[in-house]
């Protein structure tokens, strides 16, 4: 594999960005009840998989992903680039006979772990390298090779002698990273950066196999994610970029990735693109103790189911895979203090009553302002059915039909999925901080009388419609 030393700074900065990739990278490893008997991991490597071409058109799965974002590098910058994958790696249990040999079992019982086959994944680097004047034009193109491995691991019982061996078989990965960039119109100096990473493995299905996921995947790349980071200069925020840029961002191609600034807040020399959609400089939580793998589960309720497998069960999953075996270790030894942590945290608090000077304790005993935060009576002269707010200069209200546009600070797929739809506006709506909010319901929905008799609309801003005719 084509690998290029980072400078100090560059290694640096990619360290802290890392942290955040990790959870991506192993994001679905091996899911709770950690075992791989369990149905849960016997489908697995959910995201970022980029399968051989030659079996990329019998599935739904892509042999690419192409991310695009906007920099400001200043003059004489360099780029550099970390792609990241697993390359899953095959494992079988073999069991020692008298004679010397092996025998391939489906399990290997041992006094601490129960051993069984498993899909490990080894984690692989592609660095680049390159000043950004490189990248305009036909831009840089970095082909890159895993090599096929075996590898064999001794298996000790608790006296030391050898019972069995693990056998380890990696496939060969070919692919390439290309990256380019192409010089924005406009009075400031910008450029649209490309970055595409494929596989380009020449594997194919056995004949007479057809479409085989458990075949393909340790010929792909598993889990793929982009860290990019600039020597000097900035790259624009994709979700809330300057008012001048934002027709150039809307204009970027991201194709299965979704590109963040990463790095510690306020920084904007490094982008994390990731095929899990994330906001603007993402980071782990503080209380987090350690990887659970499992990020579908809050810490808290897994560390606790997790404490309560059986012992056979913790056998199994000790045997599972290394890192299973760790996270038992973390929920077996976690001090009562650190559980008591993940019971929840206050990240920031906010003024709403604003300087009431002293009030008078409740029946708890807590101190409260003199005044409440909301006032019932502000609700009058408010009327959902009969309130207008003007959109684009005309005014919409109750029956006003309308074209949705979700915006780029939603990360719902059902109201992506909503962009384009038309749809009918049952009420206008204003919250208690003066935000107004427009209740609708879709233009072609079965469900929408039920939701007129329920209440139960679909919500957007004054900005996120267009408005489809005048009312009279």
């Amino acid at each position: 594999m084509t690998m290029t030393a980072f400078a100090p700074e560059t290694e640096e900065r990619f360290a802290l960005a890392r942290q955040v990739a990790d959870a991506v990278l192993f994001e679905g490893y091996v899911l709770y009840p950690y075992r791989a008997s369990a149905a849960k991991n016997r489908l697995r490597w959910q995201f970022g998989v980029l399968v051989p071409p030659g079996w990329g058109a019998e599935c739904e799965e892509y042999d690419f992903q192409h991310t695009e974002c906007l920099m400001e590098p200043k003059a004489g910058a360099t780029l550099s680039v970390e792609v990241r994958f697993l390359h899953a790696r095959r494992r079988t249990v073999q069991r020692a006979r008298p004679d010397g040999g092996f025998d391939t079992v489906p399990e290997l019982r041992l006094d601490d772990r129960v051993l069984v086959p498993w899909d490990e994944g080894n984690e692989e680097r592609v660095e680049v390298v390159a000043p950004v004047d490189d990248l305009l034009g036909d831009g840089v193109t970095r082909p890159f090779k895993c090599p096929a491995r075996e590898q064999t691991a001794p298996v000790l019982d608790a006296a030391g002698r050898t019972v069995g061996r693990l056998v380890r078989r990696s496939e060969e990965i070919s692919g390439t990273v290309r990256l380019s960039a192409r010089e924005l119109d406009g009075p400031y100096r910008a450029l649209r950066l490309t970055a595409v990473v494929e596989n380009t493995s020449a594997w194919t299905p056995p004949e007479g196999r057809g479409a085989d996921r458990d075949a393909a995947l340790p010929h792909s790349l598993v889990a793929t994610h982009v860290l990019m980071a600039l020597s000097a200069g900035s790259f624009l925020s994709m979700t809330d970029p300057p008012e001048w840029a934002k027709g150039a961002v809307a204009a970027c191609r991201n194709l299965h990735t979704w590109p963040v600034l990463a790095g510690e807040p306020g920084r904007t020399d490094l982008v994390l693109s990731s095929p899990i959609i994330l906001e603007d400089h993402p980071s782990i939580a503080p209380e987090s103790p350690g990887a659970l793998y499992d990020a579908t589960e809050i810490d808290e309720i897994l560390a606790l189911r997790t404490a309560a497998l059986t012992d056979e069960e913790k056998r199994e999953a000790r045997g599972t895979d290394d890192r299973a075996a760790a996270v038992i270790e973390l929920a077996d030894s976690m001090p009562a203090e650190v559980l008591e942590r993940l019971h929840g945290a206050v990240r920031g608090l906010r003024e709403v009553t604003g300087d009431t000077g002293v009030g008078f304790p409740d029946e708890f005993g807590v101190q409260r302002p003199d005044t409440p935060w909301w006032d019932p009576a502000s609700e009058a002269g408010f009327d959902p059915e009969r309130d207008r707010v003007v959109v684009d200069g005309r005014p919409v209200g109750k029956g006003s039909r309308v074209a949705l546009h979700p915006g780029l600070r939603r990360t719902d797929a059902q109201d992506i999925f909503l962009r384009g739809r038309t749809a009918t506006v049952e009420a206008v709506l204003h919250d208690v901080d003066g935000g107004v909010h427009l209740a609708v319901t879709v233009d072609g929905d079965p469900g929408a009388d039920i939701r007129r008799e329920q209440g139960r609309f679909l919500y957007f801003q004054p900005d996120e419609v267009t408005p489809l005719e005048d009312d009279a």
